[in-house]
């Protein structure tokens, strides 16, 4: 792809279009500086939607600056490990990284709303609020404290509840539960009474295979059968109700952000609106078929979780929320613009989208052809 016809029509999503076209004429005529960037992905490689979004983003910004804009990508583990890149940013160890912000909740519970909360936003809902929402100039807000500068680059879409090695019939079934889940739905299924683990996705399989814990959830099918969690786990369930539209970012050191030239910046928030756009579509494209092979293997069975248990996860979410909020200020500031959008986008989503949806997924011809 060339250069110019890649900065006047790559950005999507209601990205830097703009700013991106006027930079094509400058970088054409200057050239633009030499600049190499090391990037520091939370993903192993063997995940080649979610890690390679970072790769296809990279590429992206090579192709259109020439080849003058190089930056590097590394999986979890070859620089920093998975949970340690927005320290490794912060410190400027490494220009950039690649993540799931609700990795980090533990340094602050705001970050986990960059990526998804539980029963929040879907991946379209996301990029809305993110762009024309105010949700990106509030979470980079937040950022600035940890010499971020947060770019939405990927989405995987609504994920699925993950593999058990019981099934889930009542509440009390999660009392004990030792469950690998990120960000901050560890802490709402805590208060049901399951034991939250955080682990990466490359070390997952082996603490399922041994049980060391109980249950694990990743993304979907895709990358599930992938890791092979079906053939350590036998009830499938969906859906990831704390990940409904889970964004993936990302992080640019603020010291190394102001040093880019603008035609630069221009190009790399076209190139990670290209990826977010790109990571979807292709698990879109990917799960159905997986999903059918999981089945298909009858060693597995696919179960939605029971209502009762979804309510009591919904309630403790909202009852966290209220905590979260009165003990955070940061948090109550991001969480109530969140909050507001996700009303108003509920409203219109259940008076178009949810009504097409339900029907044509359940629609039949009622005479034969």
């Amino acid at each position: 792809m060339k250069r110019r016809q890649f900065l006047t029509g790559a950005a999507v999503a209601g990205a830097v279009t703009t700013a991106a076209a006027v930079s094509a004429p400058a970088i054409a005529q200057s050239g633009g500086p030499q600049i190499r960037w090391r990037l520091a992905s939370s993903f192993p490689k063997s995940l080649d939607t979610i890690y390679g979004a970072a790769e296809f983003m990279a590429k992206r910004v090579s192709d259109a600056t020439g080849g003058r804009f190089q930056i590097q990508v590394f999986a979890a583990g070859e620089i920093v490990p998975a949970f340690q890149v927005a320290d490794a940013v912060q410190a400027n160890t490494v220009e950039m990284g690649h993540t799931a912000s609700y990795y980090f909740v533990g340094k602050d519970p705001t970050f986990a709303i960059d990526t998804a909360i539980p029963f929040g936003l879907n991946a379209r809902q996301q990029s809305a609020w993110m762009y024309f929402g105010g949700g990106r100039a509030l979470m980079n807000e937040f950022f600035k404290e940890y010499n971020i500068y947060g770019i939405p680059c990927g989405n995987t879409g609504a994920q699925m509840g993950g593999w058990f090695n019981k099934e889930i019939k009542t509440v009390d079934d999660l009392k004990g539960l030792k469950f690998r889940v990120g960000g901050f739905a560890g802490q709402v299924l805590a208060k049901l009474g399951v034991v939250p683990q955080q682990i990466p996705g490359g070390d997952i399989y082996p603490a399922l295979e041994k049980g060391t814990i109980d249950a694990a959830e990743w993304v979907g099918p895709y990358d599930d059968e992938k890791l092979g969690f079906n053939k350590v786990a036998k009830f499938y369930y969906y859906p990831g109700w704390w990940e409904g539209g889970p964004q993936l970012s990302a992080y640019v050191n603020t010291t190394k952000w102001a040093e880019l030239p603008s035609e630069y910046k221009a190009v790399l928030e076209a190139a990670c609106a290209d990826a977010n756009s790109w990571m979807l579509a292709k698990y879109d494209a990917q799960n159905p078929a997986a999903l059918r092979r999981l089945v298909g293997s009858k060693t597995m069975k696919l179960l939605p979780f029971p209502r009762a248990v979804m309510q009591a996860c919904y309630d403790a979410a909202q009852e966290l929320y209220a905590e979260t909020s009165a003990a955070n200020p940061k948090f109550k500031k991001v969480y109530t613009s969140w909050k507001t959008f996700l009303d108003s986008q509920n409203q219109w989503f259940r008076v178009a989208e949810n009504t097409y949806d339900n029907f044509n997924q359940n629609a039949r011809p009622t005479k034969k052809s």
